[in-house]
Protein backbone atom coordinates (compact mmCIF):
# COMPACT_ATOMS: atom_id res chain seq x y z
CA UNK A 1 0.00 0.00 0.00
CA UNK A 2 1.61 3.21 -1.27
CA UNK A 3 0.61 7.11 -0.42
CA UNK A 4 -2.41 8.67 -1.42
CA UNK A 5 -2.21 12.01 -3.21
CA UNK A 6 -2.96 14.95 -1.06
CA UNK A 7 -5.88 15.92 -2.31
CA UNK A 8 -7.72 12.09 -2.63
CA UNK A 9 -6.54 11.29 1.45
CA UNK A 10 -8.59 14.98 2.05
CA UNK A 11 -11.26 14.01 -0.07
CA UNK A 12 -11.39 10.50 1.39
CA UNK A 13 -10.55 12.20 5.22
CA UNK A 14 -13.79 14.17 4.49
CA UNK A 15 -16.23 11.36 3.44
CA UNK A 16 -14.64 9.02 6.46
CA UNK A 17 -15.48 11.75 9.09
CA UNK A 18 -18.69 12.15 7.85
CA UNK A 19 -18.55 8.63 8.43
CA UNK A 20 -16.97 8.25 11.27
CA UNK A 21 -19.29 11.32 12.62
CA UNK A 22 -22.95 9.52 11.72
CA UNK A 23 -21.36 6.40 13.65
CA UNK A 24 -20.40 8.09 16.57
CA UNK A 25 -23.78 9.95 17.03
CA UNK A 26 -26.03 6.55 15.87
CA UNK A 27 -23.95 5.18 18.75
CA UNK A 28 -24.78 8.22 21.01
CA UNK A 29 -28.24 8.01 20.58
CA UNK A 30 -28.61 4.33 21.25
CA UNK A 31 -27.11 4.93 24.43
CA UNK A 32 -28.84 7.74 25.58
CA UNK A 33 -31.91 5.84 25.29
CA UNK A 34 -34.85 8.50 24.39
CA UNK A 35 -33.67 10.78 27.27
CA UNK A 36 -33.46 14.13 24.91
CA UNK A 37 -34.95 17.24 26.78
CA UNK A 38 -34.94 20.29 24.79
CA UNK A 39 -32.60 22.93 26.35
CA UNK A 40 -34.33 25.57 28.56
CA UNK A 41 -31.56 27.86 28.60
CA UNK A 42 -27.80 28.55 27.45
CA UNK A 43 -26.34 27.02 30.19
CA UNK A 44 -27.88 23.52 29.48
CA UNK A 45 -26.67 23.63 26.05
CA UNK A 46 -24.16 21.50 24.73
CA UNK A 47 -21.00 21.94 24.02
CA UNK A 48 -20.56 22.73 20.31
CA UNK A 49 -24.41 24.81 20.46
CA UNK A 50 -22.33 26.77 22.87
CA UNK A 51 -19.34 27.52 20.83
CA UNK A 52 -21.26 28.06 18.23
CA UNK A 53 -23.69 30.85 19.92
CA UNK A 54 -19.99 32.18 20.79
CA UNK A 55 -18.70 32.54 17.18
CA UNK A 56 -22.47 33.88 16.09
CA UNK A 57 -22.08 35.78 19.28
CA UNK A 58 -18.43 37.67 18.61
CA UNK A 59 -19.43 38.00 14.78
CA UNK A 60 -22.68 39.19 14.11
CA UNK A 61 -23.02 40.88 17.63
CA UNK A 62 -26.65 39.02 17.96
CA UNK A 63 -27.88 36.63 20.97
CA UNK A 64 -29.52 33.37 19.40
CA UNK A 65 -32.35 32.03 20.53
CA UNK A 66 -32.74 29.02 22.60
CA UNK A 67 -34.76 27.61 20.00
CA UNK A 68 -31.83 27.02 17.63
CA UNK A 69 -29.79 24.95 20.19
CA UNK A 70 -30.49 21.80 18.24
CA UNK A 71 -29.34 23.32 15.01
CA UNK A 72 -26.31 24.66 16.09
CA UNK A 73 -25.56 21.36 18.49
CA UNK A 74 -25.89 19.47 15.28
CA UNK A 75 -23.54 21.53 12.81
CA UNK A 76 -21.18 22.03 14.74
CA UNK A 77 -20.99 18.73 15.73
CA UNK A 78 -21.29 17.36 12.33
CA UNK A 79 -18.61 20.27 11.18
CA UNK A 80 -16.44 18.99 13.59
CA UNK A 81 -16.35 15.68 13.00
CA UNK A 82 -15.76 15.91 9.64
CA UNK A 83 -12.98 18.06 9.54
CA UNK A 84 -11.13 16.02 11.65
CA UNK A 85 -11.76 13.47 9.30
CA UNK A 86 -9.20 15.31 6.73
CA UNK A 87 -6.67 15.54 9.84
CA UNK A 88 -7.28 11.29 9.41
CA UNK A 89 -7.12 11.40 5.53
CA UNK A 90 -3.77 13.28 5.69
CA UNK A 91 -1.82 11.22 8.39
CA UNK A 92 -3.08 7.80 6.85
CA UNK A 93 -2.73 8.71 3.38
CA UNK A 94 1.11 8.88 4.64
CA UNK A 95 2.01 6.27 7.17
CA UNK A 96 -0.45 3.80 6.46
CA UNK A 97 -0.86 2.53 9.75
CA UNK A 98 -2.75 -0.15 10.63
CA UNK A 99 -6.53 1.22 10.21
CA UNK A 100 -7.42 -0.38 14.00
CA UNK A 101 -4.75 1.05 15.89
CA UNK A 102 -4.69 4.44 14.02
CA UNK A 103 -8.73 4.23 14.33
CA UNK A 104 -8.43 4.02 17.99
CA UNK A 105 -5.59 6.17 18.69
CA UNK A 106 -7.15 9.13 16.39
CA UNK A 107 -10.55 8.66 18.19
CA UNK A 108 -8.52 9.14 21.56
CA UNK A 109 -6.75 12.01 20.00
CA UNK A 110 -9.66 13.77 19.06
CA UNK A 111 -11.31 13.53 22.87
CA UNK A 112 -8.23 14.80 24.17
CA UNK A 113 -8.39 17.84 21.89
CA UNK A 114 -11.71 18.35 23.09
CA UNK A 115 -10.72 18.96 26.44
CA UNK A 116 -7.69 21.27 25.66
CA UNK A 117 -10.38 23.23 23.22
CA UNK A 118 -13.53 23.52 25.61
CA UNK A 119 -11.82 23.71 29.33
CA UNK A 120 -9.85 26.81 28.74
CA UNK A 121 -13.12 28.15 27.04
CA UNK A 122 -14.78 27.20 30.07
CA UNK A 123 -17.29 24.97 28.54
CA UNK A 124 -16.15 21.68 30.23
CA UNK A 125 -14.13 20.69 33.38
CA UNK A 126 -10.83 19.31 33.08
CA UNK A 127 -11.19 15.44 32.72
CA UNK A 128 -10.15 14.50 36.06
CA UNK A 129 -13.22 16.44 37.60
CA UNK A 130 -15.93 14.21 35.76
CA UNK A 131 -16.52 10.72 37.54
CA UNK A 132 -15.10 8.03 35.86
CA UNK A 133 -18.51 6.62 34.17
CA UNK A 134 -19.07 9.84 32.42
CA UNK A 135 -15.42 9.78 30.93
CA UNK A 136 -15.58 6.22 29.98
CA UNK A 137 -18.87 7.30 27.90
CA UNK A 138 -17.46 10.23 26.61
CA UNK A 139 -14.22 8.13 25.42
CA UNK A 140 -16.54 5.70 24.06
CA UNK A 141 -18.35 7.60 21.84
CA UNK A 142 -15.03 9.15 20.35
CA UNK A 143 -13.55 5.24 19.95
CA UNK A 144 -16.31 4.44 17.85
CA UNK A 145 -15.72 7.71 15.92
CA UNK A 146 -12.51 6.74 14.89
CA UNK A 147 -13.05 3.21 14.27
CA UNK A 148 -16.11 5.15 12.18
CA UNK A 149 -13.15 7.22 10.52
CA UNK A 150 -11.02 4.49 10.44
CA UNK A 151 -13.37 1.81 8.37
CA UNK A 152 -14.67 4.53 6.16
CA UNK A 153 -11.45 5.65 5.15
CA UNK A 154 -9.89 2.38 3.93
CA UNK A 155 -12.98 1.29 2.25
CA UNK A 156 -12.91 4.35 0.12
CA UNK A 157 -9.22 3.96 -0.48
CA UNK A 158 -9.62 0.46 -1.16
CA UNK A 159 -12.40 1.50 -3.52
CA UNK A 160 -10.69 4.23 -5.34
CA UNK A 161 -7.91 1.80 -6.31
CA UNK A 162 -10.31 -0.42 -8.35
CA UNK A 163 -11.77 2.91 -10.25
Amino acid sequence: MGRVAPLGAVAAGLLAGLAGTAAMTAYQELLSSGDSEKEKSWEDAPAPAQVARRLLKGVFRQDISVEKIPLLTNVVHWTYGTAWGVVYGLVQGTVRANPVLHGLLFGSGVWAMSYVQLVPMGLYEPPWEYPAKTIAKDVSYHLVYGLGVATAYETVDQMSKRV
